[in-house]
C-alpha cells in the first residue's frame, strides 16, 4: 500500500481587503504581507484607494502581494462608486483585473429594483465573460429578514445555482444567512465554482462574517473537498473584524482564519493522483453538473446565450456591511 502523501491544490489563499474594515485598503496589503496571504482581493468601494488602479498597482509592487481578485461595487454603500450604471461598474471591473493580473470580478446578482439590469444580468454576464479571460464569478446572496418577515432583494434570484453562469462565487456567510443547505449548493455548482469566500455563520438574519470555524458552515468540509478536486481558483478570507479592539487582535483574527484554511487545504491522499476521499462532499463534476453550460441542471432557467459555446478556461482565480 502507498505511503498517505498530504495533496495540497493549486488555490492560493487571499486576504479581502474589506476583512480590515474600518481599516483602509493600504492596510489590507500590508497585513496580507505580513501575515503571508498569497494575495488580495480589492473590494471596490468608498476608499479612493480601491478604485485607482495606480495606486493598487503600487501598493501591490510595495508589498510584494499580487492583486488575485477585483469585487466589483456591488453594495448599497457603493451604489455611486465607478458610476451609476452598474454595466459600467463591470467594465471598470473587468479593466481593472487585467491591469493588475488579476483572474476574477465577483460580482453579485443584482437588487430587485434594477429592473433592467437584473432582466439582461445572465446574457449579459455571458456577453462580458466571452470578451475576456478574466473570470466573472457571480455570488450566492441570501433573503433579506426582518423579524418574520422575508424580503427577496436580489434578481432573478439570490440562489445564484438556478440559473446558467459560467462561474460561480460561494460565501458561506451568504449560505448561513440564508439557511440554505452550503454543500449541496456547491454540488450544484459543479465544475463552476470558481472563487471561494470564506467565513463562517450560525444562520443569523445578519451576514456575520465570522471566521471560519466559529460558525455552523461546513468550512473544513468544504476546504477538504477542494484539496482532492483539482480546484484553480482561489480562496478568499473575507471576515468580520469591526468589533476588534486593537490592530493586534485584527491580525490574530485574520491569521486564525488563514491557518484555518492552509490547514484544511492539505488533503491526505494515498497517491498524488488519488481522487478525494468518496466521504467528502466535493464541488467536482461527480458531485454536480459538468463545467459546460451545455451539462447545466435542467432545472436551471437558461436565459443565457447558446449553452454550445464551451466554458473558458481562466487562470486560477464584506464588505463594510
Amino acid at each position: 500500500m502507498a505511503e498517505p502523501v498530504v495533496r495540497i491544490p493549486d488555490a492560493k489563499v487571499a486576504l479581502s481587503t474589506a476583512s480590515v474594515y474600518p481599516e483602509s485598503t493600504a492596510t489590507a496589503f500590508e497585513i496580507a504581507a505580513r501575515l503571508g496571504y498569497d494575495g488580495v482581493e480589492v473590494m471596490v468601494w468608498t476608499d479612493p484607494v480601491s478604485q485607482d488602479i495606480e495606486a493598487l498597482r503600487r501598493l501591490s509592487d510595495y508589498h510584494g502581494v499580487p492583486v488575485l481578485a477585483v469585487h466589483a461595487p456591488c453594495l448599497l454603500i457603493t451604489q455611486r462608486v465607478w458610476s451609476t450604471d452598474p454595466w459600467v461598474k463591470l467594465q471598470r471591473a473587468r479593466a481593472a483585473a487585467e491591469k493588475l493580473g488579476a483572474s476574477t470580478v465577483v460580482v453579485h446578482p443584482p437588487f430587485r429594483w434594477q429592473r433592467q439590469y437584473a432582466r439582461d444580468f445572465v446574457t449579459g454576464i455571458w456577453r462580458m465573460a466571452d470578451e475576456t479571460d478574466v473570470r466573472f464569478a457571480v455570488e450566492n446572496m441570501y433573503p433579506w429578514r426582518y423579524r418574520d418577515r422575508e424580503m427577496l432583494a436580489y434578481a432573478p434570484d439570490w440562489d445564484v445555482t438556478k440559473y446558467d453562469y459560467r462561474h460561480f462565487t460561494v460565501d458561506l456567510s451568504h449560505t448561513a444567512t440564508a439557511r440554505t443547505d452550503a454543500m449541496a449548493m456547491i454540488g450544484r455548482m459543479g465544475d463552476r465554482l470558481g472563487h471561494v469566500h470564506l467565513a463562517d455563520g450560525n444562520g443569523s438574519a445578519k451576514d456575520e462574517h465570522l471566521v471560519p470555524g466559529r460558525g455552523t458552515q461546513p468550512c473544513a468540509e468544504l476546504l477538504t473537498g477542494l484539496a482532492g478536486s483539482g480546484f484553480d481558483g482561489h480562496v478568499v478570507i473575507e471576515v468580520n473584524t469591526r468589533r476588534a479592539m486593537s490592530a493586534a487582535e485584527r491580525e490574530a483574527d485574520l491569521a486564525e482564519a488563514l491557518a484555518f484554511a492552509r490547514l484544511h487545504l492539505a488533503s491526505p491522499s494515498t497517491s498524488p493522483s488519488s481522487p478525494a476521499p468518496s466521504s467528502s462532499p466535493t464541488p467536482s463534476s461527480s458531485a454536480a453538473p459538468s463545467a459546460s453550460p451545455s451539462a447545466a441542471p435542467s432545472s436551471a432557467k437558461r436565459s443565457g446565450p447558446s449553452s454550445a459555446r464551451s466554458s473558458r478556461t481562466g487562470s486560477r482565480g464584506m464588505r463594510p456591511s
